[in-house]
Order: C-alpha cells, then structure tokens, then sequence
C-alpha cells in the first residue's frame, strides 16, 4: 500500500502555542548560545589612577586648561576682540579658577598660578596638555618651559597628558563645558572686563558650591614664605620630577622631551608613565593599564643627563 504524502504544515492553523522571539532568545542565553557577542563592563579605574599616592587620596592634583576660540564685540557698534581663558580645577576637591585674557601666554599662565596657589595652596601635582604654553618649545630636545620650571621650583610634579586620549584630562574638559554654559553662553558681553567680573562670579560661586568637597579634599601645601622670586625661581638648576603620559608605537617606543627612547617591544600600542628624575638623572618608564590600575610595571630604566643651559626669558 503506497503511502500517503503528509500534509504540508501550515503554521496558522492547528498549532495552538508557538514560542515567541523572546522565549526563544532566553533559551539560548540560558544556554551560553549568546555569551560570545556580549561585551564585558569593567568597572573604571579611580581618578588618578595612574599615579599611586593621587589614587589613594592621599595628595591633591590641579588640571590647566585653555578654550580658545571665543569672540566678543561682533557688532559693528563694537570691535571685534579674541580672548582666550585660562580654566583649573582639582581633582579631588574640584577647587575651580578661570583667568579669561586677550592672549594666554606661558608668561600670563605663571602669573596666575602663582596667584591661584598662593591664595589657596600648593597640590602634589599639576597636570597640562603638551601645548607650547605649558610644556615649552617642541623644537628643541630637552626643553623644560617656564610653567614647568615653576612647578619644579615649587616643588610640585608637572604631569602632561598624552596626546590625543580620552579620560585623563576629564575633569578640565567637563569644567570648560561648564564655565562656557553658565558664563560665556548666558551673557552679552561688549569687554574683556565684562566676561572678567561674570567669570569670578561664577567662581565664587561655584566655590561655595563645592565647599563641603573642598574641605574634604587631601590637604594642600603652604606657598613659600618670605622672600621669593619668580625670576630666581626659573633660573634654579633643574631637580624633581617631570611626568609623562604616553602610548607606545607599534615598536614599543615613546616620545619625550623631543627624544624616542625604547621602552619595550612585547608592549605595543600601550600606554606608559616616564617618570622623568632629574636628580637620579634616570628615566623610569611603567606599563599602565586601566584594567589593572593599582599595577605599575617597571618596563625599563635609562640614563638621562638633564640640561644645564640657563633659562632664556
């Protein structure tokens, strides 16, 4: 007896229960069948993870920054006048300043954080960006600036961000959001004067804000008393420590200071601490990474003889 072709099978009709898309898919993840494109969420290193002491809290760290750019006086009534601002703020406490200007110069920028850490105290460590304002000259190897001469001469840690990398400079970033919003955005301004007196407003303002943060912040160190001198200060030999952020290249090398040192080959790509000590006359290079922050790994060791020229103002 031949047997009979079965019927062909229609899904809307005598099928009481279908599995939908989301049963179906729980089923699957419950089997491990999605674990392979799911992606892993660790959670973020701590602010100042990449210096050890910083990350404890056990020290305070002042971020400079300058937003460009801003134009005032764009009526024919008014000329038109360029500023820029000079923007800090620290990182554990959040103590802001702003010094807005028709120019932010090396000179400027001295001037004010000397006012700034003489009112207020002097943090562990001061970090910029590799602009020639903060870091000097990048024509010439083994150039130490003026603000980088300060800071040593103070007895502070420059610390300079690497080029082109997100998170280190965070907290600056999110302040020049801030001022550009609740200062530049919200006025008229006809003057330099003008945008002067809003931003220390805004300032004071923000200060009282931060009050309970700011007392709560590791304490800051007293600015030198009695006779001191600017000029004495940039002319002292050079001693301390400079810090660099850094990304490897796909040998292994770093830039600083004008120079390509080798760190280390089987680490490409990454991101590295040069601790430059001037008073060792060493360069201590450490592995970095944000899924293991409280892990610094000495990769290599070089000699380094700092400059003895004097500074040229």
């Amino acid at each position: 007896m031949a047997q009979q072709p079965s019927a062909p099978i229609c899904w809307g009709a005598g099928v009481i229960d279908v599995s939908s898309p989301r049963t179906i898919n729980r089923i699957l993840e419950r089997r491990g069948a999605l674990d392979a494109g799911r992606r892993v969420r660790r959670p973020p290193p701590p602010p100042g993870w990449y210096l050890a002491d910083l990350s404890q809290r056990r020290v305070e760290l002042d971020s400079f920054d300058i937003v460009e750019g801003l134009t005032i006086g764009r009526t024919p009534a008014t000329p038109r006048l360029d500023i820029d601002v000079l923007n800090g703020i620290s990182l554990h406490g959040g103590l802001p300043g702003s010094w807005p200007a028709v120019c932010v110069t090396a000179k400027f920028t001295a001037h004010c954080l000397i006012a700034h850490w003489r009112t207020l105290g002097l943090p562990r460590y001061a970090q910029f960006d590799n602009g020639n304002v903060f870091q000097g000259p990048h024509q010439w190897p083994d150039t130490f600036g003026r603000i980088t001469r300060l800071c040593l001469g103070l007895g502070l840690v420059p610390v300079f961000a690497p080029p082109r990398e997100m998170g280190f400079q965070a907290a600056i970033e999110n302040f020049n959001g801030r001022w550009q919003a609740k200062v530049w955005a919200r006025f008229r301004f006809d003057s330099l004067a003008g945008v002067v007196a809003q931003s220390d407003r805004f300032i004071s303002a923000a200060r009282q804000r931060s009050a309970l943060r700011i007392e709560s912040a590791p304490a800051r160190d007293s600015f030198p008393q009695g006779r001191w001198s600017l000029s004495e200060c940039l002319q002292k030999p050079l001693a301390g420590k400079v810090v660099f952020l850094r990304r490897s290249n796909s040998q292994g090398q770093i830039s600083v200071l004008g120079r390509l040192f080798e760190v280390d080959q089987a680490w490409p790509g990454r991101l590295v601490r040069a601790d430059v000590e001037l008073n060792a006359g060493r360069i201590r290079f450490y592995a970095l990474r944000r899924r293991e922050p409280s892990r610094h790994r000495l990769l290599s060791s070089i000699a380094y003889k700092p400059p003895i020229r004097a500074f040229e103002d």
